[in-house]
């Protein structure tokens, strides 16, 4: 529930978006621990259409837990989660996918043996009035889609074994919007790619967020989260440290909330934070 201010005005939660109208996502006190470990403490973010927020943090602060609650990998032991104000359950990745979200991982979960159009409708084949699969109809969607991705790419009846990495990602990404997802999840889309397959990852995202898709961005590399974020929110030891919009911070601020759990003047704190 939103806390009052003495106007009677909603006060933002911690972490709230300071853009008007609904968010896609709010996550609101989202907790779960393992073993009497908090991995996540009362976290609360949030993700506005057309907008990316990068989660940062060291390994085991939380970010990836919370994110798999969203994605459906795990049940919270508290809190909510809205989508377009509507609060949801999300218990597991079924539920995740029908109300849009759909997670890109680091390793992609792409098959290498087949091409562009097995892999966006791998599991989801389309068949004919005989029951054969209707290449024709697959292959058809998939150039249509990569035409408003990546106009770029051509190579549709190779396998994707032999595509860079930044067309491997476009095909990753295109099996995700194809199915009308809203909400994207990206664990370090440009981990290990080199400077001309980052710019291209970059490309997509703001193709993205141009349709309106929003985007919670896991990465490691602050400068791709300045060059690709609106906001960031920054955890440590399961608790948030702060958000702030990357306009607002320097890099050596956030890297003090990552390193020190530090907020500085241009972020909102979350709760019990520094």
């Amino acid at each position: 529930m939103q806390q009052q201010t003495m106007t009677g005005t909603p006060a933002l939660a911690p972490g709230a978006s300071t853009i008007p109208g609904t968010p896609l996502v709010e996550m609101r006190d989202i907790s779960i621990a393992f073993g009497g470990i908090h991995a996540v403490d009362r976290v609360s973010v949030d993700l506005m259409p057309g907008e990316v927020v990068a989660l940062l943090g060291h390994n085991g602060a939380g970010k990836s837990t919370l994110i798999k609650i969203l994605a459906g990998a795990y049940k919270a032991d508290g809190g909510e989660i809205r989508i377009k104000g509507e609060t949801v359950p999300i218990a597991n990745p079924r539920d995740a996918k029908r109300y849009g979200i759909e997670t890109i991982y680091q390793t992609l979960a792409l098959a290498d043996n087949v091409d562009a159009a097995a892999n966006l409708f791998l599991g989801r084949e389309l068949v004919t009035p005989w029951g054969t699969l209707d290449d024709v109809a697959m292959e058809a969607a998939t150039r249509e889609v990569m035409g408003r991705l990546n106009p770029n790419f051509r190579k549709f009846k190779e396998p994707v074994r032999g595509l860079s990495g930044g067309q491997r990602q476009s095909v990753a990404i295109a099996r995700a919007i194809h199915f009308n997802a809203r909400i994207l999840i990206m664990d370090e889309p440009t981990a290990a790619l080199g400077p001309q397959e980052t710019a291209q990852v970059g490309e997509l995202v703001k193709q993205l967020k141009a349709e309106g898709i929003g985007i919670f961005l896991i990465s490691h590399d602050i400068h791709d989260v300045f060059d690709l974020a609106d906001r960031v929110s920054v955890m440590k030891n399961g608790k948030l440290v702060g958000t702030a919009r990357t306009g607002d911070v320097t890099q050596d601020e956030v890297l003090g909330m990552i390193i020190l759990g530090k907020c500085p003047p241009g972020a909102r704190p979350g709760p019990g934070a520094s």
